[in-house]
């Protein structure tokens, strides 16, 4: 018995088992809420005017730019170079970025502050938010800081790097921050310090901006989880440098004293990073070797069995 093999029809069943439901869809401007959706941030930019009073703009096109080398971190902020914020940070080169909780009247009152064509006195008006000065570490300056949000989760302090164009794109201003500060909340610091857990990641908004001609869309954040990095890709001395860095930037881990706890188990790392990192600065050490680094070993020892 012959099978009789038709071409056109085996092309055709593949086609329709390997076809998808997506569509194209025309890319036009503000494409990131008109022709997709995009998860954005919801932050309160707080800037100078010309009349010293702090102004809000609330803003969602804001990310982290510069993320890694030579200890200089920075976020991308991208508004209408007619706004206030825009305009403040011309002149003045200074703003700080408070990262709000994710409650409905915050939202609300950011779809208000957010109108454009308002004075920073007609739109501080309507403000709900508190305000209180800035916490930049630099005494004896001279510069007058925009205040910052007292409801804020975390706050980063910054400068404006001017060695970046601001104009990348028609209307608009692409301001480079370079970040002078971060201070968080103190359960939030614990927590990124300590170890997280799913009860210590702060609420924050989700938006997808401005759809339909009349709403702004904002997503509820669910509970976070987490996902185990497998077991042959534990800790290497990549992660070590990345860990004792982010515990304390001030505190510089030689490769050998990395390469010392790369076996410890990843629960316990910041414990023992922790307990070196104080024993450094008690003894005012700025660079923890091998050296150092056996002796607090030898150290803790000798205490156990004592």
């Amino acid at each position: 018995m012959e099978i009789e093999f038709d071409f056109d029809t085996s092309i055709t069943i593949v086609d329709e088992l390997t076809m998808t439901d997506f569509e194209q869809i025309r890319i036009v401007d503000n494409f990131y809420q008109t022709s997709s959706f995009f998860p954005m941030p919801v932050v309160l930019i707080s800037t100078l005017a010309e009349t010293g009073q702090t102004n809000l703009g609330p803003y969602s096109l804001c990310f982290p730019h510069i993320v890694a080398g030579q200890d200089k971190f920075s976020m991308m902020l991208i508004c209408r170079e007619t706004s206030n914020t825009a305009m403040n940070i011309k002149r003045t080169g200074i703003c700080a970025i408070n990262f709000i909780p994710d409650k409905k009247k915050y939202m609300e009152n950011c779809v208000v502050l957010g109108f454009p064509g308002e004075t920073t006195e007609e739109k501080m008006a309507n403000s709900i938010f508190t305000l209180q000065p800035s916490i930049r570490s630099d005494s004896g300056s001279d510069i007058t800081y925009p205040e910052i949000v007292k409801e804020s989760v975390q706050i980063f302090e910054c400068t404006w790097d001017q060695s970046y164009p601001s104009q990348l794109n028609p209307g608009g201003d692409n301001f480079v921050l370079k970040i002078d500060s971060i201070h968080l909340n103190k359960k939030y610091k614990d927590a990124i310090l300590r170890g997280m857990d799913d009860k210590t990641f702060p609420n924050l908004p989700i938006d997808y901006g401005f759809r339909d001609n009349l709403h702004f869309w904002f997503a509820e954040v669910k509970k976070p989880y987490k996902v185990r990095i497998p077991e042959n890709k534990g800790t290497n001395i990549d992660s070590i440098r990345y860990a004792t860095k982010r515990f304390d930037p001030s505190v510089e881990w030689t490769d050998e004293a990395s390469e010392k706890i790369v076996n410890v188990p990843r629960i316990f790392l910041n414990k023992v990073i922790g307990t070196v990192v104080k024993s450094a600065k008690e003894e005012g050490v700025t660079v923890i070797t091998g050296e150092f680094l056996d002796k607090v070993r030898d150290k803790r020892s000798k205490e156990k069995n004592d």
